[in-house]
């Protein structure tokens, strides 16, 4: 028969423990009713003790007076001098989100395990919860000591995640940095500690520190991930050397994690043409990586190209089913929702409306219900049966509160996308009476009764936001824009779109808008400055159409053509961009 603490285990259960509720009557009776010394005990006795004070622990615990099961728990481990004791007293205080206690628990155990890693990881842990940063030198070091060698590179990696919300970045960076001290010159750890260290010091924004420490990880092992990873985060403060790093782990053995990490890093810095690249050249060299497929076939899709787009996610389908489950049940992984959705989309290009519907019957109805009833809708409206999306749009069970919500959304971007701005201003003037209170569905008719023409009723609604939810930057914007696109006091449309920015600064569309105001106000210069700033930070086809538009009154013909056909390529239906370019008589 075990002892108690081989029946305790590593995860304490009550319920197994109450089990020895009757024979604890009997044990503790002869316990309490022993007056020789501790030492004259019998073992038996002294573990029907420790049973006793474990159970009462549990029970005051589980009755909220948390604090006597602490001292109770702890208690009972120094006592047994038992790991697994020390681990349920600070699960404990940590439970009842007592950080010092916790931390009094884990230096305990500490004190009585100097060389338990758990332990001394624990200490580590609950020091840097509690902002404690500048004492965990020494708990890193012990730690790191008391593990495997073959642990230890592991080990330190992780401490990039411990220390990532510390409130002194900076800090963080420095004792990290002096605790992996006997690391940085190790060929084995050095790499993944100089990579830590830089991810730290990038935390701090400090760039030019990051970047040597990149330079030394890479140094001591070019081929190291750790350093590569540090090296993908930089691609912006030093492209060149941060490229020159990643390019060199590329031309060894490279994983295709870190190849496709380093494609969508490209994709980030809009550097399409180059991820793109990336992108096929991993699946070419990975067929069996299936993500690589399925980015390739997104990036098709975002490009039209739909032949290659489909091709590129069906091979995707391929191998994720022959890596893994053979079930022919509906799709519910991320993955392969994404990727019958993007060929349900593509079958609707190429009005094959059977396949279209074929492909969304093999996602998961339950978990996506509300993406592949869109879908349909979607699919029933391009069929000219706009009622009949509609209406099954309207008739579909409601399984989540928030579905209500959604379907009426679907339903008025359904009627957007068709251009039916009557009916949809009707169904969201319904919608309002419903909810007078609520600021985006007036926002939503007020779009729509701008669309309609109604002016006056648009800013009234507009108002009425503003008065409902005055930090609503979208109505003080949309508001401001309006005035300034019909040439109306001016004075007053800066001034909301000045406090739209206020509420949401550095909002391209906002600054798109301020600019509109300039221009509109004679104003070439600043609306320059401000649309060349907006379009640079979203080049978006109607800051595009703007921004060509100050060109051309500046006389600066050739930039402005060459700005609407670049956004015309990205957006070729966009009718604002359109329209400009139409009423300056260029093609």
């Amino acid at each position: 028969m075990g002892t108690l603490l081989d029946y305790y285990g590593p995860m304490f259960s009550f319920k197994r423990l109450a089990t020895l509720a009757g024979v604890l009557t009997l044990s503790c009776s002869c316990a309490l009713a022993d007056t020789a010394p501790p030492r004259a005990r019998s073992p038996a006795v002294l573990e029907a003790e420790l049973v006793y004070q474990i159970l009462t622990s549990e029970i005051s615990v589980q009755n909220g007076d948390v604090s006597s099961g602490y001292t109770l728990m702890l208690d009972a481990a120094r006592k047994a001098d038992d790991p697994k004791l020390y681990t349920r007293a600070v699960e404990i205080a940590l439970a009842a989100r007592s950080g010092e206690s916790a931390l009094s628990a884990a230096t305990a155990w500490v004190k009585a395990f100097p060389t338990s890693s758990e332990a001394n990881r624990y200490v580590l842990q609950i020091l840097v919860g509690l902002n404690k940063t500048s004492e965990t030198q020494d708990p890193i070091q012990r730690w790191l000591a008391a593990l495997p060698v073959s642990e230890r590179a592991t080990a330190i990696s992780s401490l990039q995640r411990f220390f990532n919300r510390s409130a002194d970045k900076k800090l963080a960076a420095r004792v990290v940095e002096k605790a992996l001290n006997a690391d940085l010159a190790n060929p084995t750890t050095g790499p993944v500690a100089w990579a830590v260290i830089g991810q730290l010091r990038l935390n701090d924004d400090d760039k030019h520190g990051a970047l040597d420490a990149m330079r030394r990880g890479a140094t001591l092992d070019p081929q190291s991930q750790e350093v590569v990873l540090l090296a993908l985060r930089l691609l912006d403060a030093d492209t060149n050397a941060a490229e020159e790093t990643v390019r060199r782990y590329l031309a060894g053995s490279p994983s295709p994690e870190i190849q496709m990490a380093y494609a969508r890093r490209l994709l980030e810095e809009r550097r399409y043409t180059e991820g793109y690249q990336r992108i096929q050249q991993l699946t070419k060299d990975r067929p069996d990586f299936a993500d690589g497929w399925l980015v390739q076939g997104s990036l098709e899709f975002q490009d039209k190209k739909w032949d290659t787009a489909k091709s590129s996610l069906l091979r995707y389908l391929e191998v994720q089913a022959s890596s893994g489950s053979t079930s022919t049940a509906p799709a519910s992984e991320r993955g392969q929702v994404q990727a019958y959705l993007l060929l349900s989309q593509i079958a609707e290009q190429g009005r094959r409306w059977d396949e279209a519907q074929d492909y969304l019957e093999k996602i998961d109805a339950t978990q996506d219900a509300m993406r592949v009833l869109v879908r349909r809708a979607g699919i029933l409206a391009r069929q000219g049966k706009l009622e009949e999306g509609r209406a099954l749009l309207r008739s579909s069970p409601e399984r989540q509160p928030e579905d209500a919500r959604a379907k009426l959304s679907a339903e008025a971007q359904l009627l957007r996308d068709f251009k039916q701005f009557e009916a949809l201003f009707a169904l969201l003037q319904e919608a309002v009476e419903r909810a007078p209170e609520d600021a985006e569905l007036i926002y939503d008719q007020a779009m729509a009764a701008e669309r309609l023409g109604k002016l006056p009723e648009m800013e009234a609604l507009l108002r009425r936001v503003i008065a409902i939810k005055p930090d609503y930057h979208h109505a003080y914007n949309a508001l401001g824009y309006s005035l300034a696109e019909r040439g109306l006091r001016l004075v007053e449309a800066r001034q909301l779109i000045a406090k739209a920015l206020e509420l949401a600064p550095n909002d391209p569309y906002i600054e798109d808008s301020l600019g509109w105001v300039e221009f509109r106000s004679g104003n070439l210069e600043e609306a320059l400055r401000l649309l060349t700033g907006a379009h640079k930070a979203r080049p978006d086809a109607e800051i595009a159409a703007h921004l060509g538009e100050v060109l051309w009154a500046l006389n600066r013909r050739s930039e402005a053509q060459a700005t609407w056909k670049s956004a015309l390529e990205l957006s070729p239906e966009n009718e604002t961009l359109l329209e400009t370019m139409q009423r300056f008589k260029v093609h």
